[in-house]
């Protein structure tokens, strides 16, 4: 059973830093396509950062601006977001997702784009507020 759990979260000033962190289970990192993903008060879910295993691969949005930096440590099963230079913009649910359905190459962006809350597996958020 695949099992995402996410923390790291919380209140941090504009132009701080948060590590998000993501505890997988049921699956290798290995051989993934995962992502960290946010939702805004009002606004749709929108793709931050994923990966592809096996094709080495990495997306991000274009409003990450260098800013975010996502990676794994295979060992542990634990996918990570590096945020620096929030801003209060960043200011949402920020959720962890990993995929197994069959997607277009490149995988990585395509699951940013076009992920699916029935049929990708998620985790159950963590809020990181971005405010002075």
């Amino acid at each position: 059973q695949v099992q995402l759990v996410e923390s790291g979260g919380g209140l941090v000033q504009p132009g701080g830093s948060l590590r998000l962190s993501c505890a997988a289970s049921g699956f290798t990192l290995d051989d993934s396509v995962m992502g960290w993903f946010r939702q805004a008060p009002g606004k749709e879910r929108e793709g931050v950062e994923c990966f592809s295993s096996s094709e080495n691969n990495l997306y991000d949005a274009t409003f990450v601006k260098g800013r975010f930096a996502i990676s794994r440590d295979n060992a542990r099963n634990t996918v990570y977001l590096e945020m620096n230079r929030l801003e209060p913009e960043d200011t949402a649910v920020y959720y962890c997702a990993a995929t197994s359905r069959e997607l277009q190459r490149p995988r990585a962006y395509y699951f940013c784009l076009n992920s699916s809350s029935e049929g990708d597996y998620w985790g159950q958020g963590t809020q990181v507020t971005v405010s002075s």
